[in-house]
Order: C-alpha cells, then structure tokens, then sequence
C-alpha cells in the first residue's frame, strides 16, 4: 500500500471557497485575516472595519472572519458571527465543524452537521472527516454509521480522508472488525488510518495486534508512536512503554504532551524515579509549569514514586492549576500518608473557587481510609450529594466500606452495600472481605465470598483471602478444604513479586527468587539482616504464613519474601544515604512490616514501599502509615 506522509487536518483542502474578484480594501482585510497569529483584538478590529465598509454580510469575508475566530481560540464569538450571517452556505457549516472539532466541542459539531442537514445542505468530502472524527471522539457510534450511510449515497467512500475518519470512528467505537475491513479496503492510506487502527487494538487491550500494526508501518509519526507508548502504559506493561519511548528516541523523533504524559504514567506505576526524571528532562520544566495535563502527569509521577517534596514543589509552580491538578496532588498526599495535609488543601481549593469533581472526593476519601479517620470519612461522604450535587459513584462506596470495614464497622459497611443505588462490584465486596480478615468475621467472609465467586469466579485472590481468615483462626481443615478446591477448579494464587529501581533499569524479585546475577550476595546480605534483627528481640511473625507446617518452616519462609530480596538487593548497590524505593504488586505483609520497619533503624535508612494499596515510608524504626493499613 501507498503511504500518504502526513496528517489528515493538515493536508485536507482549505474549506473556503475562491473570491478572485475583490476591491482593494477587502484584500487587504482578507489578507489580515488570513495571518493566524492575528491577535483577537485586532480580529475585532477588523470586524470593525468589515461594518464600516458595509462588507459584514460578504459570505466570503465573514467566512474567513469566523475560522480566524476559532483558530485564535474564541469559538464562542466564532459562534455569535455564524449566527448573525443572513444566508449560510456549505462552506459556514464546513468551518464551523472545523472549528468546532478543532476547540474539542465534540457534540456541538455533531449538532451543526445535523442542523446543516435540516437546511437542506449536502455535505461534501471536507464535511464529513470532521464530522466523524467528532463522532469518534464522543463516542457516538449510533451517529456515526448514519453519517457513514449518507456518506455511501453521495459517493465520498473511495475519499482517504473520509475513509480515515471511518477506520478512527469503528476503532474508538470497539468496532475493530469493521475497521480492519475498513482500513484493508484502502487503496492508499496515511500515517492517521494507521494510528487509528493502533488506537482502537490498545483501547480493546490488543497489545499484540497494535504492535504488528505499529512495526509494519513504513513511517512513523510522533502520534503513531504516543498511541503505542500510551497503549502499553494503560494496559499495565509500562516496562514495554518505556522500552518504546527509548526506542522512539534511537529514532531521533521529538515526542509531544501526549508521548510524555503516556511515559511518565509508565515509570508511575513501575515506582521507577530515576526513569522519570529522565523521561521529564525531554520537556523544559517551563513546559510543565504552563501546561496542566503535563504538570498533572509529573506531580503524579513523583507521587507514585514516593518523592511527594518534589510532587508538592511542581505544585507550587504550576502558572495554570485547574481541578485535575488539584487532584493529582490530593491524590498524591492521601496515598503518601499525608490525610490532614489533603483535608488542608481542599479547603484551598474551595477558597480559590475550584468546584471539586467525583475524583477529588475518591482522593479525600482514600486519605480517610489510610489513617482510620471515620467521622471524617462519613462526613465527606455525606457532603458529596447534599453539599455538592454529586451522586456518589462506585468508587465512593468502595472507600467507605474499606474505611468503615479497617475500623471494624464491618455491620455497618454491610448495610451500606445493601443500600447502594447500584449494584455492588468485586471491588466493593471485597474491601469488606479485608475488612472481615482484619477482624477475624468469619461468618460474614463466608457470605462476602459467596458474592465474589458469582462477580468474579476465576479470582484467586478472593478465595485466598477467605483460606487465610480459616487459618488464623486455626480452622486449617477449612483452609486446606477451599486451597485444594481452588487447585481442583485450576484457580491459581497470583505470585507476589517486587521490583526496585537500579541504574536505569528496573530489577524483579519473587519469593525465594534465586535467578538474579548477584543472588549469592542478596543472601547473604539477608542472613546479616537476620542476625542483626534478631539480635534486636526480632521475631518472626509465622501468622502471616498460613499452612498448617512449623513455626521453624514459616520463618524461613518468611526470611526471603520478595521485598526484602529487593530490599537486600538495593543495600549492596546504593550509597548508605540514598532513599530506597520498592514497588509490590501485591499488599505487604505483617511480618515484612515489621522486619522492614527495623531493617529502617539498623541500617539508618529511609525506605519507601508501594504495595497494591498504599506507601509505606519506613524510617528510624518507624512507618508512616503508623500500623494501619
């Protein structure tokens, strides 16, 4: 196939019509407008100007009048000039769409393209790519293929603009069949008819098929690479995502807002610090300040991994803070430790008259819950309909009951479920399943369980969560019954496994892991730990290794969980002053937290761990989440 090298918006045919036959002071007013950098002032100078000379109702004249309104960033008075134009023709409602889909007023384009139907006009092959790509973006599929009907009955299905903007509307719809048919039909396609069909296999979790995409195109565009970039962070594979931002950097391509906010997500969730300060240095730090989505990326970054005096400083310089950044760093301080500081900054919020959103009080909520403050939790939940006008979202609910389960309001989180106003998911029940392993509720596990199985029946977690509440309870024939049911149903245990950032790269432990290069070191470091631990009164608790075997056999095994390989590991190879940081994928253990909390003291390090749930800063004997996690 033929390869177009360029991007559908930039390379479509200006929508304006000809006018050769102008008088010399209307081509020196055309002329003006045509400069894109005109300031809007003088736009309405020129508007000025048009009424003066009697040519405000010149079709041509107000057509370009209207999209040099929307290219300097007013659709509204783009708007109130379409409506004051006596006879609109095709080429209004065509810059309208434009200009609409290029302000992101999705639905407010679908709507001029069907209020351009009513009056009676045809769209042609600049209508119909802007329109679709509207649809796409919604999404409104039902839309769409009425529009990709109508398209058909006047001939523009051979157009590659058109046809590329009907391969982006199936793919964001998760129409991947149709699109694939679509983009196979193509005799000639471009770099967006490919990242459209990248785009829709990464939002459908088709990493594979995105990537054999991706490697058969013979040029690349910055955005080809970001949705790639982008797909693999989103789909939990940041180590891929970053692999191909190193490898899109071999190729000497720049990458913009979206590459990086894609890459940064990527060294998040890997907890990869020194990754993402790499990473940032591709930007000034003057283009994270001025921009919010990539000022909103960084503070999340440096969040996630455990820097929050840096998060907090990015903050604080930020020339643009909308809701999502506030946000992020609510988020960032609730997930760190830092409840009462968030609570603080909410009320800032309130002060400068950000309105909150439903994810400012998932982040309040989630702080609540990291410290046990329950009143704080109810009443923060209760203000979110009858202060602020949100409707409690699944999410929310989730919080609560995970607050109300941690604190042993295990009856109460229950009723709460019963009189959610949708139905529970495997999240929600799940939280008062921990709530009911924290407190040893067996009855009510038992229930919980029965619900988990029915929501999520091929989870391993679910059944070994229950297994473990049977065995601290010494019930282990119970234990034993549902382990070997979930070996008969072939539910295997998700492996736990941590990783720490070294030098660039990011080295993987599992328990008793003997594969990494300096395994013999590891180990010995860990067995100077253990002298060193038991020589402070250290004893291992067995309760967290639950089999019916000796106590002698479950601290052994206990000795080489994943994070203290890791641990042991980035003793060896960091300077004595440097923070340690570890990622587990899973929740860390009461023994590890008791052990790591010395290890802290012994070796006058700061260590930070990120499970599944929350950041544990471990520091001179001490841990932030003060035991309640």
């Amino acid at each position: 196939m033929a390869v177009v090298a360029a991007n559908t918006a930039s390379i479509a045919p200006n929508s304006l019509p000809t006018r050769p036959f102008l008088s010399a002071a209307a081509v020196d007013l055309r002329n003006l407008l045509f400069n894109e950098s005109l300031p809007f002032r003088h736009l309405k100078l020129v508007h000025g100007r048009l009424l003066r000379l009697g040519l405000h109702h010149d079709g041509y004249l107000l057509n370009i009048l209207i999209r040099s309104s929307f290219i300097s960033g007013h659709p509204a008075h783009a708007l109130l000039l379409f409506s004051q134009t006596q006879t609109p023709n095709l080429f209004h409602f065509n810059t309208a769409i434009r200009g609409l889909v290029s302000a992101d007023r999705m639905p407010d384009a679908v709507q001029f393209y069907h209020q351009m139907r009513r009056e009676g006009f045809s769209p042609d092959n600049f209508t119909f790519p802007f329109v679709l790509k509207a649809c796409a973006r919604i999404p409104d599929l039902e839309t769409g293929t009425k529009i990709h009907s109508q398209l058909l009955k006047s001939g523009f299905e051979l157009d590659v603009f058109v046809k590329t903007g009907l391969v982006s509307l199936y793919s964001k719809c998760g129409r991947l069949a149709d699109a694939q048919k679509l983009f196979d039909e193509m005799s000639v396609t471009n770099v967006v008819s490919w990242t459209a069909i990248i785009s829709g296999y990464t939002k459908c979790g088709r990493m594979e098929l995105a990537r054999r995409v991706f490697d058969g195109m013979v040029r690349k565009d910055v955005v080809s690479w970001s949705a790639m970039i982008g797909g693999y962070s989103s789909n939990g594979l940041p180590r891929e995502a970053l692999q191909l931002f190193f490898e899109m950097e071999a190729a000497n391509m720049k990458p913009d807002c979206v590459t990086m906010v894609g890459a940064l997500s990527a060294c998040a969730k890997l907890g990869a610090l020194e990754l993402g300060e790499r990473v940032s240095r591709y930007m000034e730090v003057s283009s994270f300040l001025s921009n919010p989505i990539l000022g909103t990326a960084l503070i999340d970054m440096y969040a996630k991994c455990g820097s929050m005096a840096r998060a907090w400083a990015i903050f604080g310089r930020m020339k643009e803070m909308d809701r999502i950044v506030w946000n992020a760093i609510i988020n960032g301080l609730s997930m760190t430790g830092h409840g009462k500081i968030s609570f603080g900054l909410f009320a800032q919020m309130e002060k400068k008259r950000v309105a909150p959103d439903s994810n400012t009080f998932v982040g309040l909520l989630c702080a609540c819950t990291h410290t046990g403050l329950v009143e704080d939790g109810r009443a923060y939940f209760s203000s979110l309909s009858r202060i602020y006008s949100i409707d409690p979202r699944i999410e929310h609910y989730g919080c609560m009951v995970d607050l109300l389960g941690r604190a042993g309001l295990l009856e109460e989180a229950h009723r709460l479920i019963k009189d959610m106003r949708m139905k529970a998911n495997a999240v929600v029940w799940g939280a008062l399943l921990g709530g009911c392993r924290i407190h040893r509720n067996i009855e009510l596990a038992e229930l919980v369980l029965k619900k988990l199985v029915v929501l999520e029946p091929r989870n391993s977690g679910n059944f070994v969560l229950l297994s473990n509440i049977y065995a601290l309870s010494g019930r282990w024939a119970e234990s034993a019954k549902l382990r070997w049911s979930m070996k008969r149903e072939g539910i295997q245990k998700t492996p736990g496994y941590s990783w720490v950032e070294m030098d660039g790269f990011v080295h993987e432990f599992h328990v008793g892991d003997k594969s990494h290069p300096m395994s013999e070191e590891i180990y010995l470091k860990l067995d100077e730990l253990s002298k060193q631990l038991k020589a402070m009164g250290y004893m291992p608790t067995t309760d967290d290794v639950l089999f019916d075997v000796e106590d002698e056999e479950k601290a052994h095994s206990l000795e080489h969980h994943s994070e203290k390989l890791a641990i042991a590991f980035a003793l060896i190879r960091t300077q004595p002053e440097e923070t340690i940081r570890v990622v587990k994928n899973l929740r860390v253990c009461g023994d590890c937290h008791s052990a790591v909390k010395l290890i802290s003291r012994i070796t006058c390090r700061e260590i930070i761990v990120r499970d599944n749930n929350r950041f544990h800063c471990f520091r001179e004997g001490a841990c932030s989440c003060n035991d309640y996690w």
